[in-house]
């Protein structure tokens, strides 16, 4: 009878984590796409990161968790750094200063391309975080795993 409970929970969770997970992705995105619009930006939408590893680690356990690459991780988050610098290089290119905003000029007031390299910077910065805070929880949660397995 104990088994049976169990099971209820365990399909309960992982449902729920199924409705939650897309949900948090999308929110994710949004608040690093829009950061030069609205308060967030690529740190507090990289972050959420974490949210996604740990309602996959509840839903399904560390074994589903383990799945996800994290050599492809830790290269995303090199060529996030590079792109970062790239973007903050425009300013020098165009005869300003490192991180100067040499694109303001393009797009509308309010629109997704409005800030120029502000949006470009923001959503390596986004990418930066993301992959970061993403390693960092895949580290921890395969410490609980193992702590889990352990005892």
């Amino acid at each position: 009878m104990n088994d049976g409970k169990l099971k209820i929970k365990h399909v309960i969770t992982s449902c729920g984590c199924d409705y939650l997970i897309p949900l948090t992705l999308v929110l994710l995105f949004d608040i690093i796409l829009h950061g030069h619009l609205s308060p967030g930006g690529g740190f507090q939408g990289g972050v959420l990161m974490v949210a996604v590893f740990i309602l996959i680690y509840l839903g399904y356990g560390y074994d589903s968790v383990k799945t996800v690459n994290s050599d492809r991780l830790h290269d995303s988050e090199g060529l996030a750094s590079i792109c970062y610098v790239l973007f903050a290089m425009l300013g020098v290119v165009y005869g300003g200063y490192f991180c100067e905003n040499v694109l303001f000029r393009s797009g509308s007031i309010g629109s997704l391309w409005s800030s120029g390299t502000i949006f470009l910077m923001n959503a390596a910065v986004g990418a930066k975080v993301l992959t970061g805070v993403g390693m960092l929880a895949l580290f921890m949660l395969a410490i609980l795993g193992q702590m889990k397995r352990d005892s």
